[in-house]
């Protein structure tokens, strides 16, 4: 399994070993000795799973407030996504910054998002099916998000010219630049809490 920082350090680009023989393959998708060496100390406590039907379906950008905060470890099983992280850690040096990368089952690529940035998909195929891991329970009272379409942000989703099939909620997400101060860069200070 190799690692490797993207354009922002904190996030990795996972690329397990694949064995192949005349059966098929075999790959470990998630080995915690093997990522500690990269910084991933992440104590992953639920997987969730997300299958979309339609080509050019948005997920995103959501992220949990603290204390709830969540890293994820995400990859495709199923077709092929857009995976995109948004740095939103105040003072951080890539604010507003994004890192994107495309994981799909032919990949088995993955990507490390850690806490302090939110995070999206847009799918490249029909009948796409996404697992990840997160180290913190969801917590619907710490649920937030960003508009994924926002200009300041300029993110390209791979869409071509069609629009995006989006949820409500995700429709009516606010602007980046309504994000109040969650996560501040230099301690990775978590400043703003959720209610219960």
């Amino acid at each position: 399994m190799k690692a490797m920082p993207t354009e922002i350090a904190e996030v990795l680009h996972i690329v397990p070993a694949c064995h192949q023989d005349a059966r098929g393959h075999f790959a470990e998708t998630y080995s915690r000795s093997a990522l500690e060496p990269f910084g991933v100390a992440a104590d992953f406590v639920q997987d969730n799973l997300s299958f979309s039907r339609r080509q050019g379906t948005v997920r995103g950008l959501h992220f949990q407030a603290p204390p709830y905060a969540q890293a994820k470890l995400v990859r495709c099983s199923s077709g092929s996504i857009l995976d995109v992280a948004v740095d939103i850690r105040y003072g951080s040096p890539t604010f507003g910054a994004h890192v994107t990368r495309v994981l799909s089952a032919q990949n088995m690529h993955q990507l490390f998002v850690p806490a302090g940035f939110a995070h999206g998909f847009s799918t490249l195929s029909p009948n796409t099916e996404v697992l990840y891991k997160v180290d913190a329970n969801y917590a619907p009272q710490c649920e937030r998000g960003i508009r994924f379409d926002d200009p300041d942000l300029a993110i390209d989703w791979q869409l071509g010219n069609d629009p995006a099939f989006l949820s409500d909620r995700d429709r009516d997400l606010p602007k980046f630049t309504a994000l109040p101060p969650v996560f501040m860069f230099a301690d990775m200070t978590e400043v703003s809490e959720c209610l219960s």
